[in-house]
């Protein structure tokens, strides 16, 4: 079966802008002292509150590895573990206010080094392309326990 030429036109536009993005992404973890798996577990825990062990399998690590990327951002003061609220044996991953700030900087970071990429675009060429691209994406991490609402 033969890929018709719009494939091909959309592969090479996706795998030319994930190089350019992963491009700005290495170049601004690599300033803080992070690496792109750090970054993206940063970016996960901003709004999530996984078990560790979901958070493994969402990023195709085993435990032992995900472990050790923890334990170096909680040295960091950027993650925390605590215990699940629904499995005492479970434990969570948390985001600390610093991982937060920083993750905040970082995507103030992204988003200026992506700028003039995103800026060749109206809002509503924005809005469509964040459509297009929706159904393609992987599934978000399952929200099974988000982080309670600050006091």
């Amino acid at each position: 079966m033969a890929i018709d030429d719009s494939e091909d036109v959309l592969l090479d536009g996706l795998v030319r802008s994930a190089f350019q993005i992963m491009g700005v992404l290495t170049r601004i973890g690599a300033e803080h002292d992070l690496s792109l798996t750090q970054l993206r577990v940063l970016g996960i825990l901003r709004d999530r509150r996984p078990r560790m062990s979901e958070l493994a399998t969402f990023l195709g690590l085993d435990k032992s590895t995900l472990s050790g990327l923890v334990d170096r951002a909680v040295r960091r003061g950027l993650m925390t573990r605590a215990p699940n609220h629904d499995d005492k044996r479970a434990v969570d991953v948390l985001i600390t206010d610093a991982g937060r700030e920083l993750t905040e900087r970082l995507y103030g970071e992204v988003r200026a080094a992506l700028a003039p990429a995103t800026g060749r675009l109206d809002e509503q060429q924005r809005r469509h392309l964040a459509e297009l691209l929706e159904p393609v994406l992987t599934p978000p991490l399952p929200l099974t326990q988000r982080p309670a609402a600050p006091r």
